[in-house]
Order: C-alpha cells, then sequence, then structure tokens
C-alpha cells in the first residue's frame, strides 16, 4: 500500500530550526524525523512513499538525490577521473517520488494534487512530525473490517501539566500529574484512505482536517481506531528533546527495525 506523507508545512511551532529546512527534516538522533517515519512504515512491509512537499522542498529532493553520500562510507578519487567509489550498500527497499504541492497549499489540496501517483487504490496517509508504535497493518485491518472511506488513528496525548486537587473549602490535598485517559481523543495522523477521498477535496484551499473529515463524519463515512500506546508529535524544541532523550535511553518505541 503506498504511503502519502504531508511535509509541506512551514513548522513555525519550531521555528529555531524550521527556518531552515523543513519541519520533517530536523532532525533526532542524526537522522530526519521523516526518515524515521518511512523506516517505521517500511519495517510493516510499505515501502512506496509519495512525499508532499512545499516550504523548502528542494531540502527534501537533494536529501534523496544524495541518499547513498548520507549513509555510505566513500572514496573520491581525483586522480582517476574524479571516480566516486561507494564501499557499503546502505540503500533502503524504497520507492520515493516527490511531488512539488505549493507553497501555501493546504493539507487537503496537497493530497488533491497527488491523487494521479496514488491511482485508483487505498492508501496510507500521515504527517511529517509525528511517531507512534501501532501496527500498520492491524489499523489497515480494522479499516477494511470497517468498510468506510477514511480511517483515523486517535490518540490521547500525555498529559502536559500537572493536576492540582482540592477539598470543598478549596484547600490544596494533592498534586498530580495529569493521566492519558484523563483527556479526551484527537486526531494522531495515521490514516488509512479509500480513493473516494478525493471527492471530498476540492483545491488548494481545502483543509483536510476541517470540511472533508466534517462531511465524512457526517456521513457516517469516518471510523476511529482507537490507539493507546505510544504516540507523539514534534511540534517544539522540548518535544526533540524528547524524543532525543527516548533514543539516547535505548527506550523509543517505534524504533523497531
Amino acid at each position: 500500500m503506498k504511503v502519502v506523507l504531508l511535509a509541506g508545512g512551514y513548522g513555525t511551532r519550531i521555528s529555531e530550526e524550521s527556518h531552515l529546512k523543513p519541519k520533517p527534516m530536523i532532525e533526532i538522533d542524526g537522522m530526519p524525523i521523516l526518515w524515521h517515519i518511512m523506516k517505521y512504515f517500511s519495517y510493516y512491509g510499505h515501502n512506496d512513499f509519495i512525499i508532499c512537499c512545499g516550504y523548502k522542498g528542494y531540502v527534501i529532493k537533494e536529501y534523496f538525490a544524495d541518499y547513498y553520500l548520507h549513509r555510505c562510507d566513500v572514496t573520491f578519487d581525483f586522480t582517476q577521473n574524479n571516480k566516486m567509489i561507494v564501499h557499503s550498500n546502505a540503500s533502503e527497499p524504497w520507492k520515493v517520488t516527490l511531488v512539488d504541492t505549493g507553497l501555501n497549499t493546504m493539507t487537503g489540496g496537497r493530497i488533491k494534487r497527488i491523487q494521479k501517483y496514488v491511482g485508483n487504490e487505498p492508501f496510507l496517509m500521515t504527517y511529517g512530525d509525528g511517531l507512534c508504535d501501532l501496527d500498520v497493518n492491524q489499523l489497515i485491518d480494522f479499516h477494511n473490517k470497517g468498510g468506510k472511506i477514511a480511517t483515523l488513528t486517535s490518540v490521547q496525548p500525555e498529559g502536559r501539566f500537572g493536576v492540582i486537587k482540592t477539598d470543598v473549602d478549596g484547600v490544596i490535598t494533592e498534586f498530580a500529574e495529569k493521566r492519558k485517559e484523563d483527556g479526551g481523543w484527537i486526531n494522531g495522523g495515521y490514516f488509512v484512505l479509500e480513493p473516494a477521498i478525493f471527492d471530498y477535496l476540492e483545491g488548494d484551499k481545502t483543509v483536510f482536517e476541517r470540511e472533508p473529515l466534517e462531511a465524512l463524519a457526517a456521513q457516517k463515512e469516518l471510523t476511529a481506531y482507537k490507539y493507546r500506546g505510544f504516540w507523539q508529535c514534534m511540534d517544539t524544541m522540548r518535544d526533540k528533546k524528547y524524543l532525543e532523550d527516548l533514543i539516547n535511553e535505548g527506550k523509543a518505541p517505534w524504533i523497531k527495525w
């Protein structure tokens, strides 16, 4: 199944790095988060990627154009007509299609623009800034059994702030961490979509998370796969540090390869 990755946004909430590169190319443990997402899908046997580029999309294109240089030991022999020798094969079993979907195109518009590359078949879709450890193939099975146009993965994010408990007189009795179970379910960004989804996408100004999903919900054509495992987006430098700390501690749940 093809995997569509949205990688064209500005990433303004992590501008410390996104002013130099697209947000999906921000590195954690020396590799772009986009690479981590692709390795995760590849682990489950999904190796055909369509990347929706926009802001500084040339950075993503140059990265894959020079993938051998990034991943292999090489020798440049200038005494033999500038010969380049690759000493190891670190290629991936990937087919990567990079599509310029516009600088200011909204999420739904980006998906609409890659319709011809998807064809008339179901596909996976996610954003270029979120990691999780769910079994993608179980998500696909859930989608197929539901028989709907779209399935989204819903998650409960970790509580960022602690909570205060008081008695009836307002006297503080306890400080406690907010549990995931105390919050609501949100869109976790991992989708399975039928080709009929393109009928709900009008053009570049279409925000996928608004009218299309709202229309699908109203028509009972949208299901939620409730996932209680690990999920984390990288919106801020704080999030980036958290993900890197997990890797350094050997506790990164999404790293299965």
